[in-house]
């Protein structure tokens, strides 16, 4: 069996020596996968494209630092993570934090049919979530960061993305019990 580290080594090693068809080979193998990871992120389809050309680019520049110590999937996507968070930083938007705090009356809650958790209803719902919120979210469950790496990616407390992480799922639950009770 090959090494996750060592997977794709020959397309990469093509990368290294200019080939363009391994570029676009290799291109081709990671698009949907870091463009899904970029648009969680960015939250707008236009963005997302173009944050996974940038990232493509950059990661086409710097291919020569890839040591295969992890797999290529993984050092791509901290690039994408990384020009996305970059990409937001630079239009001076402050990552709004959702401060509510949502109160339920547990018998209320208990009472409630539970929502139907699908891709579609969750990314419809992650959608409406605050920026920050939206970025702890997935980060932490769909890329599978801890909340250490998510504290340091994002430049903020690790008590803090554990409380984003936490009123995020709170409020997704929400919107998916919303959508249910409206018929979506």
């Amino acid at each position: 069996m090959v090494p996750k580290q060592h997977i794709h080594k020959n397309i990469i090693e093509a990368c290294k020596e200019g080939k363009e068809s391994a570029r676009y080979e290799l291109y081709q193998l990671y698009a949907r996968a870091m463009f899904n990871v970029s648009y969680r992120m960015m939250n707008n389809r236009e963005e997302a494209e173009d944050m996974l050309q940038e990232s493509f680019t950059l990661a086409f520049i710097k291919i020569d630092s890839y040591r295969f110590e992890s797999s290529f999937g993984a050092w791509l996507k901290r690039i994408v993570i990384n020009t996305c968070i970059n990409s937001i930083n630079k239009r001076k938007v402050e990552l709004s934090y959702c401060e509510e705090i949502y109160e339920h009356d547990r018998a209320e809650e208990n009472e409630e049919a539970e929502p139907e958790y699908t891709v579609e209803n969750i990314t419809r719902a992650m959608e409406q979530l605050p920026e920050g919120g939206r970025m702890v979210f997935s980060l932490y469950l769909l890329e599978g960061y801890d909340h250490v790496e998510i504290a340091q990616i994002l430049g903020i407390n690790e008590s803090t993305s554990k409380s984003q992480y936490m009123r995020a799922r709170k409020r997704i639950a929400e919107v998916l019990r919303s959508q249910k009770m409206s018929g979506f």
